[in-house]
């Protein structure tokens, strides 16, 4: 068709159809839904081994018990501010009241204790990485 004053061609305006816009966003569920189900399909289902039970569900290699996750989203810090030495070192002594690194949230300073008494074996996050909620951030044993 010939384009108008606004430079829309005024019979695909006519040919608008809510019908069709309904069906075009089934189809794009429908889409959105099957990449959600391929890998399961695909990937076959880990072994069970007789250090399962030890190892973290997150396949870390660590037991749950020994990794401190990420209470929340957002950014890891390992010092308390620029520059300065960090909370804490592979190799530290920590209890339960100690803080070992900072989340920023919001613009928010959260500060992360240890989850528990122990030796820090592993930090592993590096300073100013971005974590998502249950992360695997520091190894105490």
């Amino acid at each position: 068709g010939r384009a108008g004053r606004d430079g829309f061609a005024a019979d695909c305006l006519l040919r608008y159809d809510p019908r069709d816009a309904l069906r075009v966003a089934k189809q794009a569920a429908a889409a959105a839904m099957v990449p959600a189900a391929m890998p399961a399909a695909v990937a076959p289902a880990p072994a069970a081994t007789a250090d399962s039970a030890t190892a973290s569900s997150s396949g870390s290699g660590y037991a749950d018990a020994d990794l401190l996750n990420s209470p929340m989203v957002g950014t890891g810090y390992l010092s308390p501010e620029p520059g300065a030495a960090p909370f804490i070192k592979v190799g530290d002594q920590v209890t339960p009241d100690k803080t070992v690194m900072i989340i920023e949230a919001m613009k928010v300073m959260n500060p992360i204790r240890a989850h528990k008494t122990g030796t820090v074996t592993q930090v592993l996050i590096t300073d100013g990485q971005p974590v998502e909620f249950g992360e695997p951030l520091i190894v105490i044993e």
